[in-house]
């Protein structure tokens, strides 16, 4: 539908609604089950030279946790507040085979008018930019290079990266840059206080776009066992971190201007989601977890609710772009509200009836 398209720099998408990588984007299969739900773009799972990825992959582990930090059931019926927290890993395949999927996969999605995205993450700098060279020769449109892994303190070393310094990821992207031509997405983490200016450095050196902002690491004791939860450090994600994403964005824009294409990922769950990060100046948004707890479905409920909101709003996607966002105002511009704090305290008790 016409007011579902969008852009994101020089790409061009059906609809802002990126399928975004994750193991359900591993196999052939779950890529063409997103092309075919109507993704506006498909990331295919990210890839790397390093061996101890791939072996990361067979070590993964994945919960579904509720309100309540148990476990919930791995299915479409988990609760909406759920929390995803994980272990993960890269694709299990050699470059040459992943990169001839990719082609293959990029055929059945123009046929769809959904563009293929390509995904490398870092480990060896000079590996990916012999990688990068071979994804753009191979006719692949758009490259993503993931530099905010949540893992990289965790894993193996030389794994994946977690890139925190702005110098480095402008020598990074740089580097990329002078090796492609193809529009450049940059995946930043979410580790940091320093987003948008990693986001600055990122666009300075030559990305096309800047995607915000990876899963955050966290730590979750198990009550019950006395144990960490999947035994160590985990990737976590939910409904809860939309909040976050949607900062980053609306902070990035405020940095940044309106023409520097940003996409949102992380927290999206459904239609409305995404109409919020658009609001918060993402020009699209990933949708990952969701999709990979819940099914293909997802994609297609997700679209459908978003053209909804548009058309009852009178918008397009891309007028939805930074709306909010531009309209932000600082705590000093707020109006004053003399002691309205106060409704919102319990009442003291009485003295000599406090309660035990």
């Amino acid at each position: 539908m016409v007011r579902l398209r969008c852009t994101v720099g020089r790409v061009e998408l059906k609809n802002p609604l990126i399928a975004a990588a994750a193991e359900h984007m591993i196999d052939a299969a779950g890529v063409e089950a997103a092309i075919r739900a109507g993704a506006g773009a498909a990331v295919v799972k990210s890839t790397n030279e390093s061996e101890a990825a791939k072996d990361q992959l067979q070590r993964a582990e994945y919960v579904a946790l509720g309100a309540d930090w148990r476990p919930v059931p791995w299915s479409g019926d988990a609760p909406d507040d759920v929390t995803i927290a994980s272990r993960s890993g890269l694709t299990p395949q050699f470059f040459e085979t992943w990169l001839d999927q990719a082609v293959a996969l990029e055929r059945k999605a123009r046929a769809r008018d959904c563009v293929l995205v390509a995904s490398l993450i870092l480990a060896d700098l000079d590996q990916a930019v012999g990688m990068a060279r071979q994804v753009e020769q191979a006719g692949l449109p758009v490259l993503e290079f993931n530099i905010g892994t949540p893992y990289a303190s965790q894993a193996a070393k030389g794994a994946v990266s977690t890139e925190l310094s702005p110098e480095r990821v402008g020598a990074i992207v740089a580097r990329i840059r002078q090796t492609v031509s193809i529009p450049l997405w940059i995946k930043l983490t979410g580790q940091s206080e320093r987003v948008p200016d990693l986001a600055d450095a990122a666009f300075s050196n030559g990305a096309d776009s800047v995607v915000m902002a990876g899963r955050l690491l966290g730590f979750i004791p198990d009550v019950e066992t006395l144990e960490p939860m999947l035994g160590t450090s985990l990737a976590v994600g939910g409904f809860w971190n939309l909040p976050l994403t949607c900062q980053w964005l609306a902070l990035s824009r405020a940095r940044l201007g309106p023409d520097r294409p940003l996409i949102g990922i992380n927290g999206a769950r459904n239609g409305l989601d995404i109409a919020r990060m658009l609001l918060a100046g993402a020009s699209a948004a990933g949708i990952a977890s969701a999709v990979m707890l819940r099914g293909f479905g997802v994609i297609g409920d997700s679209l459908a609710e978003l053209d909804r909101w548009l058309e009852g709003k009178g918008l397009t996607a891309g007028d939805a772009v930074g709306l909010a966002a531009d309209r932000r105002k600082s705590f000093a511009q707020m109006p004053l509200r003399t002691d309205h704090w106060r409704q919102f305290i319990p009442a003291a008790p009485e003295p000599g009836r406090e309660t035990r």
